[in-house]
Order: structure tokens, then C-alpha cells, then sequence
């Protein structure tokens, strides 16, 4: 077990909660200034509903138990739930989701590809970091990313959240 990686996808995981509760935010401060939640941006309200499925998947794998962890986390009396890797899978949804809204929200071209590529490099050390950490199996880690990939597929697709080009919003 590497300690210090599994400590670095931890905060990583909490860094993608805090991108998650910004946007979050972001969608509340809408609705409140816009004074209805039907003008809150359609982009804002799908990613909600994302992050809702996230978050109860991530419930169900805690209790409909598919493996284990290789190992025993110190503090621990007993095994822990480990497919598929729940920090992966969310780092995937929320960065990879951030990636897309940062491209229709952030005007500043230079800006925009900072913000881009720091969360696709936080999905990329967080899906290694996980792996080479020891506390996950090869297919625990596959199978966050191929939950987080299949999730993204669907939120793109949703009708009207990114048809045509990712720009900025006329309403904000």
C-alpha cells in the first residue's frame, strides 16, 4: 500500500466535491436571481440530476457489495467495498462534467484550457493514483471509469444540454 497515494486521491476526492458544490451553487445562485427554476440553465439542472445518480450509485455499491479491497484499510474490523472504485468513478463524472461546463461557461479562452486541462489531469492521477495506491483491484478501476465514462455519454447526450457549440449562455 502506497500511503501517500492514497492519501493524494482522497483530496482529490474532496477537491471534486468542492467542483461539484460549486456548481451547485452556481445553479442555486440562478435560480434565486433569476427567480424561477425553470430559467435556471438547462445545463446546470442536468448536472444536478448527474451528480444525484452519482451519488446513488455510489449507495448502492456500498450495499449490494460486487468485491473487496485487497486489503485490510488500517482501522478497519472488517473488509471493505471496493468495485468499482467510487472516488474514480466520481472524479471521472464531476471533473470530466467540469471540463464541458467550464468549455460553455468560461469566456477567457486562457482561462477556459487552465481550468480544462487541470481537471483532466486530476482525472488522470486520480485513476493511476487509485490504482498504484494498493487499495484496488485492476477491475475496480475499470469498472469507475467505465461507469464514469457511461454516465458522461448520457449527460451529453440529454437533448439540448450541449447541442451545437460549447459557448456561454445568451441568459448569463
Amino acid at each position: 500500500v502506497h500511503h501517500w497515494l492514497y492519501t493524494l486521491t482522497q483530496l482529490l476526492g474532496v477537491l471534486a466535491l468542492l467542483v461539484a458544490g460549486a456548481f451547485a451553487v452556481f445553479g442555486i445562485w440562478q435560480w434565486v436571481t433569476r427567480k424561477s427554476l425553470k430559467r435556471v440553465d438547462r445545463q446546470l439542472l442536468y448536472l444536478g440530476g448527474l451528480y444525484a445518480v452519482v451519488l446513488a450509485l455510489y449507495v448502492f455499491y456500498e450495499k449490494a457489495i460486487v468485491n473487496y479491497r485487497p486489503i485490510l484499510m488500517s482501522g478497519s474490523e472488517s473488509p471493505e467495498a471496493s468495485y468499482p472504485s467510487s472516488h474514480t468513478m466520481m472524479v471521472i463524472v464531476v471533473m470530466g462534467s467540469a471540463v464541458l461546463m467550464f468549455g460553455h461557461y468560461l469566456t477567457n479562452r486562457r482561462i477556459r484550457r487552465i481550468a480544462q486541462a487541470a481537471a483532466e489531469v486530476m482525472i488522470a492521477v486520480m485513476i493511476v493514483g487509485r490504482l498504484l495506491s494498493g487499495v484496488h483491484w485492476l477491475t475496480d478501476i475499470v469498472g469507475g471509469v467505465l461507469h464514469g465514462a457511461v454516465l458522461l455519454a448520457i449527460f451529453v447526450s440529454l437533448p439540448g444540454v450541449f447541442a451545437g457549440r460549447l459557448e456561454p449562455d445568451a441568459r448569463t
